[in-house]
């Protein structure tokens, strides 16, 4: 596999991996997010200056407002956050 494969790949599987762990396993549940975003990216939890943030960015990441985050809404927010971090690399 090329390295966009492979990244591809781990983008599915961590998704999968986390939204199995309660209810619909084609989304995942606030607790679901929380977890995956503290376990997978404890950068972005510790850049927050408090929890209320982190609140509001899950639930703009709910754009079709059924309270969870399925796997097209979570690709949004890689996607953000990795756009925002080249932008931040790129003007150094």
């Amino acid at each position: 596999m090329t390295q966009l494969e492979t990244a591809m790949a781990i983008l599915m599987n961590t998704f999968d991996t986390y939204a199995a762990g309660e209810g619909n396993k084609d989304s995942l549940s606030k607790n679901e997010v929380k977890t995956l975003l503290e376990k997978e990216l404890p950068g972005l939890l510790k850049a927050a200056k408090n929890q209320e943030e982190v609140d509001k960015m899950l639930k703009g990441l709910d754009f079709n407002g059924d309270s969870e985050v399925d796997f097209s809404e979570f690709v949004v927010l890689v996607a953000a956050l990795t756009c925002a971090c080249h932008d931040r690399i790129a003007k150094k």
